[in-house]
């Protein structure tokens, strides 16, 4: 029998219901055991055998719940991370880790003494496309890369109305969102940036929040751009890269998403994987020879952040989502609209 960790969820929206809860129950270490909803059980639905509490008080003083994962808007984050910290409890954040980089931190410090793990959900490093982007350069394909630029596009040319995503407010907006997982593969792949300049609109009409955005990350002879923003409709590419012996262009969008939102789980067979239509393109040259062609996608595995949490809990790997990593991802959200506000590129720092 694989021992299992009791895992409380805070929250049951989109986010828990297609992002969390099905990978947790996926992983032989993680038991998914609790739920805070405020109104409703649909959670006891989908997952027979879970409970259901009204509020986080009641699953904090559970012994059997050793991981707690917060689901909730984005400003209650900070508060409810502490609260979890402090009843001894390891915790899972959904991005972005809090709404001010000071809050990181303080949950980082927590943490330490506590003797506990805190970990952002930053599951798109495992995107089957990021994962191939990775495989690239680490084979250096393209020569010295001069230039990298990453999208992550949608159409919805209306306001949800009662959506706290698009409400006006701090931790709000798509850069918080959608820009967290883009500043954090950048960080991935290159580290942390010298400066950061930024442009970030909204653009819908009775838009209260940012729905548009591009940022340029400053390194050594490398220009790192990414954008994100609501009101696109025609396909963008998801990924350009260009070096100095050839590029890479890459369209669409991993596939685990869309399965997971149809109710699939990583049970099914070939999970991650994308069809061949979907694959990117190379351009370049090896050993003088031209090389055009496609890039066969590796496959996606959401399921590799729960399975690192699960190990690094069990002391049989490393955290591969480190807090300090995340709170640097809030920093640079932090830079970005000062930039944008004093429309100058700015240097980073903590």
């Amino acid at each position: 029998m694989v021992e299992q960790l009791g895992v409380g969820l805070v929250g049951y929206g989109m986010a828990a219901r297609v992002f969390h809860a099905p990978i947790i129950q996926s992983i032989p270490h993680l038991q998914l055991k609790k739920v805070v909803e405020r109104h409703g059980n649909q959670s006891s639905q989908d997952y027979p055998g879970v409970e259901v509490v009204r509020d986080t008080t009641t699953l904090l003083h559970d012994a059997e719940i050793a991981l707690v994962v917060i689901t909730t808007p984005n400003i209650s984050h900070f508060e409810l991370a502490r609260q979890s910290l402090l009843a001894n409890k390891h915790v899972v954040v959904e991005k972005p880790f809090t709404v001010n980089s000071n809050q990181a931190q303080q949950l980082i410090d927590l943490a330490r003494q506590q003797n506990k793990i805190v970990s952002v959900h930053h599951n798109r490093r495992w995107d089957g496309d990021f994962l191939t982007v990775k495989r690239l350069l680490d084979s250096q394909l393209l020569g010295r890369l001069v230039e990298y630029e990453s999208h992550y596009d949608r159409f919805r040319n209306y306001v949800k109305p009662n959506a706290w995503r698009e409400d006006e407010g701090n931790g709000s907006g798509v850069l918080f969102d959608l820009g967290s997982h883009l500043i954090d593969q950048a960080q991935v792949l290159f580290g942390l940036p010298q400066a950061i300049a930024s442009d970030i609109r909204i653009q819908r009409d009775f838009g209260k929040a940012d729905d548009n955005f591009e940022l340029i990350l400053h390194y050594d002879n490398l220009k790192v751009t990414l954008k994100a923003s609501m009101l696109v409709k025609e396909q963008c590419s998801r990924f350009i890269l260009h070096g100095t012996e050839g590029s890479f262009i890459k369209y669409g969008y991993d596939p685990q998403e869309e399965a997971l939102k149809q109710g699939l789980t990583p049970a099914e067979p070939n999970w991650g994987e994308e069809p061949r239509e979907k694959w990117g393109t190379l351009r370049t040259q090896i050993s003088g020879l031209q090389v055009e062609g496609q890039i066969e996608t590796l496959a996606g595995c959401y399921q590799a952040y729960y399975q690192n949490i699960a190990d690094t809990i069990g002391d049989r790997a490393e955290l591969s989502v480190k807090p300090e990593e995340a709170r640097n991802t809030i920093r640079i959200i932090e830079l970005a609209m000062q930039s944008n506000k004093e429309k100058c590129t700015v240097p980073f720092s903590l």
